[in-house]
């Protein structure tokens, strides 16, 4: 009953411009057909008086109306023939009056009806544009929506509309292209300080402080390069994807599951895992990247001995990947910052040494790129849950 009623209120919603235009033309319609009757009564009422008293006087005694076996002859001249004439005259006008309600009641409907139909078809390129500005995103914005017709006011609008989209797409594509040209150019001179520090370790010559200040170069390099390679990424995520297949996701969380290992770390977690087998259409890689994401956070951000919850479930037609950890407690109001590059719980910037900063910002620039929503709650006990929605085709295994 519920989803009855919320469905009607989307159609109701959707259709409320066409359903007032229609009842503003039927109300025009209505409004104009009671003054041609009204008016059309008048001028009939005039001419039927003054036809029938010009005539009577013409005629004079001379006119002698019609015999019926109800009604006698009657006297020309006479009272009762001119009370009979009129008698004659407004029983066809009420005879007038009622066809033509019936009439223009029945042209009525038909009018609402055409309204309807002229209202729908008019605000049909609107409805085009909407729909086109809701499915757009930043991975989709090379999508026009080319409207052909004559350059009338929706014309021009639609337009303007693709106009802005060239606009923004420019805007964002040299955005990312500026991302992804910084981090190429800063891979070689750090690919360079690796290689330099790393044989500097290995000279048999090299003092103890010369090594151990090597080894924490080494660390800071390595921490920049993971930083270029997420920045890479990242740019990489948000366009456009120019691989998509279909894939099972059990598998893709299986291969991340075998690449993690979670004992040998400084705080090793127990994982449980709740999989079945779901399809989706994507990339493989940047599905597993996703994955990948999403479980090293909760156990990067966890307590010792903590637990990890992993699940993946078909939910309305769509595949649900929810991933929840213990851990420390993350306010409410600062959950949608840990989706910003940079950023991580209790509003601070990350520092290097706390990692780049930018898993869960490449998860939602992946997830988005495949027409996906991911969300994530702070539950009171602590932890992050993280839930991630792709579509997913209506094939079974």
């Amino acid at each position: 009953m519920t989803a009855r009623l919320g469905a009607a209120r989307l159609w109701w919603n959707s259709r409320r411009l066409r359903l007032r235009l229609t009842l503003l033309y039927g109300g025009l319609f209505f409004v104009a057909g009671s003054i041609l009757l009204w008016l059309t009564y008048l001028i009939t009422a005039r001419a039927m008086n003054q036809q029938f008293v010009v005539g009577s006087r013409i005629s004079g005694s001379e006119v002698v109306a019609p015999e019926t076996e109800s009604m006698p002859p009657k006297i020309p001249g006479t009272a009762v023939f001119q009370a009979e004439v009129e008698h004659r005259a407004g029983s066809v006008l009420s005879e007038m009056v009622r066809f033509s309600m019936v009439v223009m009641i029945l042209v009525g409907i038909i009018a609402l009806l055409l309204g309807y139909v002229v209202a729908d078809r008019a605000l049909r390129p609107l409805d085009r544009v909407t729909e086109t500005a809701q499915r757009l995103s930043e991975s989709t914005l090379h999508e026009r929506i080319g409207l052909l017709g004559p350059p009338d006011e929706v014309g021009r609008l639609a337009d303007t509309f693709d106009a802005m989209l060239d606009r923004l797409h420019r805007v964002f594509d040299t955005q990312r292209r500026f991302i992804a040209n910084a981090s190429h150019e800063l891979r070689t001179p750090l690919a360079v300080n690796r290689t330099v520090l790393e044989v500097s370790l290995e000279e048999p010559a090299a003092s103890e402080d010369l090594k151990a200040l090597a080894r924490a170069l080494l660390g800071t390099n390595a921490r920049y390069e993971r930083l270029i390679e997420g920045l890479l990424l990242l740019a990489q995520s948000e366009q456009e994807l120019t691989v998509r297949r279909t894939v099972d996701l059990e598998q893709i969380v299986r291969t991340v599951l075998d690449q993690l290992d979670l004992q040998t770390r400084k705080r090793p977690v127990t994982l449980h895992q709740d999989l079945r087998p779901v399809l989706v259409q994507g990339d493989p890689l940047f599905l597993e990247r996703c994955v990948f994401n999403l479980l090293e956070n909760a156990v990067k951000h966890n307590v010792r001995d903590g637990q990890v919850w992993i699940g993946l479930c078909r939910e309305r037609g769509d595949a649900m990947v929810t991933v929840r950890n213990t851990g420390p407690v993350v306010p409410p109001y600062e959950v949608d910052d840990l989706f910003e590059p940079f950023r991580r719980a209790h509003g601070d910037r990350v520092r290097s040494y706390q990692g780049a900063g930018l898993g869960l910002s490449i998860v939602r620039a992946i997830v988005g790129a495949h027409g996906g929503q991911v969300g994530a709650v702070a539950p009171a006990e602590g932890g992050l849950r993280v839930t991630v929605r792709l579509p997913a085709p209506d094939l079974e295994i």
